[in-house]
Parts: C-alpha cells; structure tokens; sequence
C-alpha cells in the first residue's frame, strides 16, 4: 500500500473508505449518494496497516501457528517497499500482561510508519491500555500534520483470544 500525496491542483483519485465496527471492517456506503464514500483517506489507510496481517519470519512465529498475511510481501515487494500490515496478530494467544502493551504498541507504530515514510504524516503516537478483566486491549492512534495538529485520531478495541494461552 502507498499513500502518496498529489498536488494541490490535481484532481484525487478517491479510495473508498473502510469502516470498523469493533470485529469487521467494510466498505462505507454515503446514504445520500447510495455509493461508496470516500472522505476518509487517512483513516481507511490506517485501518487497513492496522489490522492486515503481516507475514513474518518463520523465526518470530509462536509454537504451533502458521504464518498469516498476503503472501505477495515473500516475493512482491519493490525497493522502498514495506511489506503490508501488522505483527499484531502475533500477540492474540498471548496472556494480556503488562508487557503485552508494550509489545503492541511497538507493532502498531511498526504498521504506521509507512504513512511517515509517505509523508501521509509527520509523527504517530500509539498507546495501548490492557483490561484483563474483560479480556481486552485498547489501541489509541493519532497522526499529526507538519503543523502538529492532530490529522488523524482512532480507538482500536481488540477483544483478546486467551484460549490457549495458559
């Protein structure tokens, strides 16, 4: 994926935008129009290196999984490329300790820094809150413009898988 900036007089090409509803993302419909709505290209771009799964190294992967993510990123990636998504999913049968915040935060600003590479933004802040209780983490995501102003901000609730993690 490339977010690449036009120039102020070029006419946008517009993506649709994706939506999250907490479990599922899908495309968003414009009641108005009846059509896909496309206002939210920061926000789908961030949705989408959210919560894609990255291949990883056969080295990183736990015991007794299998490796995720588009396969293309083995074989496809062009020089400057990234590969897509994030190694979020790494964590999901983990037990929601307090390094487990640490661990995702550094994930997510892994996903999110193509968007600085691209000059989508200037700087990403990430924090994660852990609720074991409730069998949850919380990721909040902000993206700031060469002004510092906020361009972008969302919540991610990722209810957490424990099954097999004792």
């Amino acid at each position: 994926m490339r977010v690449l900036p036009l120039p102020e007089a070029a006419e946008p090409l517009l993506t649709p935008d994706l939506v999250w509803n907490g479990t599922v993302g899908d495309l968003a419909i414009d009641p108005a129009r009846g059509d896909l709505q496309c206002r939210q290209a920061l926000a789908t771009a961030v949705l989408i290196c959210l919560q894609t799964d990255r291949r990883v190294d056969p080295t990183e992967l736990p015991e007794c999984e299998t490796n995720r993510g588009w396969p293309g990123d083995a074989f496809d990636l062009q020089p400057g490329d990234v590969p897509l998504g994030s190694k979020l999913w790494l964590l999901r049968r983990r037990a929601l300790t307090e390094d487990i915040t640490l661990e995702a935060e550094d994930h997510a600003r892994e996903a999110l820094q193509t968007l600085i590479d691209q000059g989508a933004c200037v700087r990403v802040d990430v924090t994660a809150v852990r609720t074991p209780e409730r069998a949850r983490l919380d990721l909040d995501i902000a993206l700031y413009g060469r002004d510092g102003s906020a361009v972008c901000q969302q919540s991610f609730a990722v209810l957490w898988d424990q099954m097999n993690a004792l």
